[in-house]
């Protein structure tokens, strides 16, 4: 239980205190009223004695009696009603709340840390009513009066007189068969007889002489003089004097109030507890003479009725309804003891001392001998009790009878002298005047009659009192009967069935016991007394139960917790909303949290019913919508039940404060970090040919490394715009920002492009909602940003309220009039905005109507859409129509009953207040805020060691003026392409904005996939008509004659975009007159290529252009695009270059030639319907070489290749004329076409050498990142090794043209495209298909120093042995007559040609040097004659010619090629030189003839 200001023994001595009646006449009730009191109350602060008192046993044994109180009460006739003790219960309880700001006890037990309040007042405030209010009983004596005060004033005309009349009438009172209330302690009782004195008006000399004409009466103890009323007011008006009344009144008064407001009339039963009509009143006698009060027939408890206590109207007639309310609402708002001064206080204490001293305690002594010498002589027995209390207890007992075995023997009634109750006399006596250890004696021999004559209530009542007298004895000697208070209980609940002195007990016996900490016990039968008959009293059991489990050593919290709740459900039953939502809320601080879901759903609903019944509207929202957000475990119909109560409670406090700002709502749930931004229009659809631009939009997917390679675009276009490098302030472009683009600035849009959120919605609850009206609510600041950096400060705006006028003038918002979410989906919402005016805009949040979805599903026939049955279920009540304690059933409401302002606040426990009230339409407005959380800072050391969120600015865009806005079109843009196909499409260009734009580039990672065309008029074909197969080609038509050369054009780089200094990826768009107008559109052709890997393709465009005005926030806009390419496979060439041996002694035009080869396959596999592929051309385009001619035979020029077949051509190259490289000089690319067809293509015109620049600088680039990647630890090759590498490099490309004919819908189309082979050493193959790069292996990382720096690299000996070209001229037949001259001599010329460019020293050997047998057989009969060693030294690019004779002795075939040629660099200090390398043997035959 919980903590009570007294303790239990001081609790239990002023329950039982001796009871003192009160007579007075009217004019001594006049007197006391001039202080708003009754003499009753007047004494009251005074009845505890302050000093200790002695008094005598029967055994003539001192005993002593400390701090004794004694209760002054007047005579009332009538018994209390049981239906006005109920309510003035309910009101004491309901008036007792707990203090603001009183501090909680914070108890820990395990995980939990509750805040509980130590004390319940309201508890000791029922409790302290209930014992009050006990009437008095026959088969007990404690609240029956043992004296009686006659009370009369020296102003009455005779007080001795008045005396006499007061003392007949309490004597008819007593012992009149008319009166059966109240009830008094003997015949004889006590009367003390006072004279009040009024010293502000009455005669001091005469109340004195009456006073001692009294004491002559009535003896000096019996009677007393009481002087008051001292104060003079206008004297003493500064005087501060205390006023110890008030603790006693106010409870009174606070309790009687609503009484005192209805006077006589009988108040209706608001508690609904019981209607049975009040009793009508019972007056005495008028005969009796004037100035006999008779108007103390009524209990102060009973209904309708309010009497002071002892109080006297003065007259025979009730005063009027009127005048008694002015009289309580007088008495309620003023001041007590106003005419009293602090030594009236003392007199009133002395008064009541000497009152006890002398008449009440001697009184009670006298009483007490009588009574033992009575029960000792009627029991033949010794004098003294004492002795003879060793004989009842040790002589032979008889069994006692269990409860169970006895029958129901509350109807045995002891006449008023028998001796059983003359022993519960002198027990109650010696109980009142705390002499414990008698009382206990004479209580259990009590109690072995009663049950020996079968009275259980009067057994019970012994029991009870023995328990207690047991607990107060001081020593405690014997131990606390804890079985005599159960057993009594037992008695009175279930034998007798008088539950009042059943809870009695057990508030007695629960207070012993929690005071020996048997807290578990105390808290068994607290909860074994509740029960259905009184909803008050068990709430305040549980609820006292639940302390109990909470006190104990090991606190148990769920239990406390569950009687918590049972406690608040039965103060909710009891019409006590306050203590109920009081205990829930106390409860509520075990189960949050804990995964008791369904406790935790039950508890908050019951709090917001209270919450709202009690007008605490905020608290009623907040546990509605705790109940609504939490994961849910309840079904479908509960959660709609659920929904519909809030709806109903929200609507209700919208209602209370209509002009303020909407309210938060808890449903749907926003998941405020998927929220997407997205500036701009929609994408345009695709119209039949026409294919839009996919640029950005909702529906794609966020993906970081394809949004790293648009910044990188976008940075390549703005680093080309700002001479080369990229801007400070450069921002990339995001037109779609989400949680993982960056935040932290503001975002910008124009004006007139509208602003789309993306919102996403999840309903957690089982139940679909229905969302009206939805629509973004935002705030928008009004600027000029064309006013510089302090702009122009306007008013802002807000939809919030939609009063502004310039409202819809700033911002369009788009509303969606029905937004459904089904049960446990998760729905996006894309909520437009379109600005009309620059400025701040500010997205706040989203505000709608929330409301149910429309269903109405029946059962039985019933309509059981409002969810009462569900609503009952939760609760476990089974009886959906339980009303208050003691009330019949109550009819439920009509399912279609309307609200009124008075049911409005009615509930029945058990059923939704709003059953049948809430309709399935009923929405509430509100908003739900877009709270975004930045990302966490991570870059400081402070923001390291803490925790700490960037802004994010998705929702906070600004609104610049208009900005130019491009829409691009692709006219018949493929899908599907052959590697190296070329297709011509065209793209139309559209300016949808109203300010022109110029500046459009296009940038793309893959510049060989697209061109525009070249800058020359003249090489770009006007139209496809120019052959007559609808090239996209340049042609012309061939000339036979002409068939077998080259034929050789020069174009310069410059005409095709490269060597501008322009990053390749960079292309512009040739705009007429660079601009584009407001709305205007425009066509360019566009041609394609097919990459040369197959698959399917990925690439971006990315359209930059700007404004023709300067624009402070915007500098420039974006497009982009992603076409997806799907390639096959078409042909393979691979491609080998060699030396040719031809070298002509008499010039140098034609010295150094190539021989190419093309291996060219068929790798198309039909995927695309291709039957064949001619190779009709191929064209060279280097600076330094050319294609001379086709040296394969003539029949086998137009090579056709079905599927999988190969074809082998060989070409001869030669190195450019001096006019050519005089041209070349200028950086100009020299062309040949060889033309293996009807028509020859112009390979130096679009597209065709378009697509050779982009890849001849594609691979260019691809070898700037090897290089650049090979690592920093190698050394740069000198210049001698790079002239020594140029004597092997050919800088040649191969543009391989063909044409393939594919069947497509029974139809015959002609596909044409180019390859490149870039040729770029001797003897080192080339292939046009990209080579895949074996993966390396990984190696260890090894963090060595070097020693000493790497030496420079040298010539390899594969470098240095093609230094010189060698070939031999000589007659292949030679005829020689043997038999006439045997010596056959042979002229030979060696000719020499220097390959480098630097002069090379030369040996030449004409020594045979045999390596093999065979060698030998051929050179046995062959030499050189003449010099047979050189040593000659050759210029750069120098031919040089040496004359030899060979000497043959007979015919036969010789080889000539054994001269052996040795070379170095003339610059390089080398001891030996290198082996030049003859290529083809040279055979002669020498004939005889």
């Amino acid at each position: 239980m919980a903590q009570c200001v007294q303790s239990v023994q001081e609790f239990i001595q002023d329950t039982f205190v001796p009871m003192v009646a009160v007579l007075c006449s009217e004019a001594a009730e006049t007197s006391t009223r001039k202080n708003n009191l009754t003499f009753a109350e007047l004494v009251r602060p005074f009845c505890r004695l302050t000093s200790e008192v002695h008094m005598r046993d029967p055994n003539n044994q001192s005993h002593v009696i400390k701090n004794l109180r004694i209760s002054v009460t007047g005579i009332v006739t009538q018994p209390p009603q049981q239906t006005a003790i109920r309510k003035l219960l309910s009101e004491v309880v309901s008036a007792s709340q707990p203090a603001d700001g009183l501090v909680a006890n914070v108890i820990t037990a395990g995980d939990y840390d509750l805040n509980i309040s130590a004390t319940t007042p309201w508890f000791e405030a029922y409790r302290e009513c209930f014992f009050q209010s006990m009437p008095p009983s026959d088969h007990e004596f404690l609240h029956h009066y043992l004296a009686c005060m006659l009370v009369v004033s020296s102003r009455d005309p005779d007080p001795v007189e008045q005396f006499l009349k007061l003392s007949q009438e309490q004597h008819r009172i007593q012992h009149s068969s008319d009166y059966s209330y109240p009830k008094w302690f003997i015949p004889n009782t006590l009367k003390y007889y006072v004279l009040l004195h009024d010293v502000s008006e009455g005669e001091e000399q005469r109340a004195e002489s009456v006073y001692e004409e009294m004491k002559q009466r009535y003896g000096t103890q019996g009677c007393y003089l009481l002087k008051f009323n001292s104060r003079i007011p206008s004297s003493g008006a500064d005087e501060q004097i205390p006023d110890p009344w008030s603790q006693y009144l106010n409870r009174n008064n606070l309790q009687n109030q609503e009484i005192c407001e209805d006077g006589l009339v009988p108040l209706t039963n608001k508690n609904k507890e019981n209607n049975t009509n009040t009793l009508e009143l019972d007056g005495l006698d008028n005969s009796i003479n004037d100035g006999i009060p008779n108007n103390f027939n009524s209990h102060p408890f009973q209904e309708g009725v309010l009497v002071n206590s002892g109080g006297l109207d003065g007259v025979n007639r009730p005063k009027p309804v009127e005048s008694s309310n002015d009289a309580a609402k007088q008495n309620n708002t003023s001041a007590h003891g106003l005419s009293l001064t602090l030594t009236d206080h003392d007199r009133i204490r002395q008064f009541i001392q000497e009152f006890t001293f002398r008449g009440l305690l001697p009184h009670i002594e006298k009483t007490i001998r009588q009574l033992n010498d009575q029960l000792v002589s009627r029991k033949g027995l010794s004098r003294s009790l004492f002795t003879a209390t060793k004989k009842w207890f040790s002589g032979s007992k008889v069994p006692e009878k269990t409860i169970n075995e006895l029958k129901n023997a509350t109807s045995l009634l002891y006449p008023p002298e028998a001796p059983e109750l003359q022993i519960r006399k002198m027990a109650d006596l010696c109980f009142l005047v705390q002499h414990y250890d008698l009382a206990y004696s004479c209580y259990h021999t009590a109690k072995k009659d009663f049950l020996n004559d079968q009275a259980m209530l009067y057994a019970a009542g012994a029991l009870e009192m023995a328990a207690a007298s047991v607990f107060l004895q001081p020593g405690a000697q014997r131990q606390y009967p804890t079985h005599y208070m159960e057993t009594a209980i037992q008695t009175y609940k279930d034998l007798c069935k008088n539950l009042v002195l059943a809870e009695r007990c057990t508030l007695l016996s629960a207070e012993i016991l929690k005071s020996q900490a048997k807290y578990s016990e105390a808290a068994t039968l607290l909860i074994r007394m509740t029960s259905e008959d009184s909803d008050l009293r068990s709430a305040l059991l549980l609820e006292q139960a639940a302390h109990c489990f909470i006190n104990m050593r090991s606190p148990m919290v769920r239990k406390f917790a569950f009687h918590m709740i049972l406690a608040g459900h039965r103060f909710g039953k009891a019409d006590q909303r306050k203590h109920a939502l009081r205990c829930y809320s106390q409860a509520m601080q075990v189960y949050k949290g804990k995964g008791w879901s369904l406790a935790e759903d039950h508890i908050n609903f019951t709090i917001g019913r209270q919450s709202f019944t009690l007008r605490q509207l905020d608290n009623a929202v907040s546990a509605f919508r705790h109940i609504l957000i939490n994961d849910s475990k309840q079904t479908a119909a509960q959660q709609e039940a659920f929904l519909r109560e809030y709806l109903y409670v929200y609507k209700s406090v919208s209602q209370f404060s209509p002009d303020g700002p909407l309210p938060q709502l808890p449903l749907p749930c926003i998941k405020s970090s998927a929220t997407r931004v997205f500036f701009g229009h929609d994408r345009r659809p695709s119209e039949g040919e026409k294919q839009a631009a996919t640029h950005v939009s909702l529906d794609q997917e966020y993906e970081r490394e394809a949004s790293q390679q648009w910044k990188e675009l976008e940075e390549q276009v703005a680093a080309l715009v700002n001479r080369g490098t990229v801007p400070l302030n450069f921002q990339p472009t995001q037109y779609c920002l989400n949680s993982h683009t960056d935040n932290l600035r503001f975002p910008v849009a124009v004006v007139e492009e509208p602003v789309t959120v993306e919102v996403v919605f999840k309903n957690p609850l089982k139940v679909p909602l229905l969302l009206n009206d939805l629509s973004l609510l935002w705030k928008f600041n009004f600027r000029d940003f064309n006013k510089g950096s302090e702009g122009d400060a306007r008013e802002s705006i807000s939809n919030e309220k939609d009063t502004h006028p310039k409202t819809y003038l700033g911002i369009a918002t788009e509303v969606i009039s029905e937004f459904q979410v089904n049960g446990e989906e998760t729905k996006v919402a894309r909520l437009k905005l379109l600005p009309h005016q620059t400025g701040e805009l500010h997205i706040l949040g989203v505000v709608y109507n929330l409301s149910t979805v429309q269903s109405a599903p029946t059962h039985d026939g019933i309509d059981s859409s409002p969810g009462t049955q569900v609503a009952a279920s939760c609760l476990n009540v089974s009886n959906l129509y339980l009303g208050k304690s003691g009330s019949k059933p109550q009819t439920p409401h009509s399912l279609h009953h309307q609200p009124s302002s008075t049911d409005q606040l009615e509930y029945f426990h058990g059923l939704s207040w709003t059953e049948g009230k809430v309709p399935h339409g009923l929405s509430v407005r509100g908003r739900q805020d877009l709270e975004i959380q930045g990302p966490r800072l991570n870059n400081t050391k402070e923001e390291k060691t803490s925790v700490k969120y960037g802004s994010d600015r998705r929702l906070d865009p600004i609104i610049t003026e208009t900005m130019p806005l491009l829409e691009v079109f692709f006219i018949n843009f493929p899908t599907g392409l052959l590697c190296g196909e070329i297709r011509k499409t065209y793209v139309e260009f559209v300016n949808v904005s109203k300010c022109p734009l110029t500046g459009l580039r296009v940038v793309c990672k893959d510049p060989d996939f697209f061109s525009f065309g070249s800058k020359t008029a003249v090489l770009t074909p006007l139209s496809p008509t120019a052959s007559e197969n609808c090239s996209a080609y340049k042609t012309v038509v061939n000339d036979s004659v002409c068939t077998s050369s080259a034929v050789t054009s020069s174009v310069s780089p410059a005409d095709f975009g490269m060597g501008s200094g322009n990053p390749l990826w960079v292309i512009g768009v040739p705009l007429p007159d660079s601009v584009l107008l407001p709305g205007a559109s425009v066509q360019l052709p566009m041609w394609l290529r097919g990459p040369d890997e197959e698959g399917v393709h990925e690439i971006n465009f990315l359209f930059y252009y700007e404004s023709t005005k300067p624009h402070s926030k915007l500098s420039h806009r974006v497009l982009r695009h992603t076409a997806i390419i799907c390639t096959s496979r078409s042909l393979s060439v691979k491609a080998t270059a060699c030396r040719s041996n031809v070298l002509e002694a008499e010039g140098k035009n034609d010295s150094d030639n190539l021989l190419v080869f093309l291996d060219v396959a068929n790798i198309n596999t039909s995927e695309a319907g291709v039957r064949e592929f001619h190779v009709i051309q191929v064209s060279s385009g280097s600076e330094h070489w050319r294609l001379l001619k086709c040296i394969n035979p003539a029949e086998d020029k137009d090579a056709k290749l079905s599927s999988r077949e190969r074809a082998k051509l060989c070409f001869r190259a030669t190195r450019c004329q001096s006019s050519e490289a005089t041209s070349c000089t200028e950086g100009r690319y020299i062309f040949a076409d060889i033309v293996l067809g009807s028509e020859q293509i112009i390979s130096a015109t679009t597209p065709c050498a378009d697509f050779f620049f982009q890849s001849c600088c594609a691979l260019r680039s691809r070898k700037t990142v090897l290089q650049t990647t090979a690592g920093p630890g190698r050394p740069k090759t000198g210049d001698i090794t790079k002239l020594v590498q140029k004597c092997s490099e050919v800088d040649l490309n191969i543009i391989v043209l063909w044409k393939a004919y594919v069947v497509e819908d029974n139809k015959q189309l002609i596909l044409e495209g180019q390859l490149h082979v870039a040729l770029q050493s001797i003897g080192k193959e080339a292939c046009s298909l990209p080579q895949v790069q074996e993966a390396q292996e990984m190696a260890l990382l090894k963090f060595i120093r070097p020693e000493q720096p790497p030496l420079p690299a040298r010539p390899s000996m594969e470098q240095l042995s093609h230094l010189i070209k060698i070939s031999l001229h000589y007659p292949e037949y030679y005829d020689h007559p043997f038999h006439q001259k045997s010596l056959c001599l042979v002229p030979v010329t060696l000719v020499l040609f220097n390959c480098c460019q630097i002069e090379v020293d030369i040996i030449i050997d004409l020594r045979h040097k045999a390596t093999s047998p065979e060698m030998l057989e051929i050179h046995g009969s062959f030499t050189w004659l003449g010099q047979t060693q050189y040593k000659i030294q050759l210029k750069g690019q120098e031919v040089h010619t040496v004359p030899l004779k060979a000497c043959f002795v007979h015919a036969g075939v010789y080889n000539l090629g054994t001269p052996r040629v040795f070379a170095k660099l003339a610059e390089q200090n080398v001891q030996c030189e290198t082996s030049q390398q003859n290529s083809t043997p040279a055979l002669i035959i020498i004939n005889n003839v």
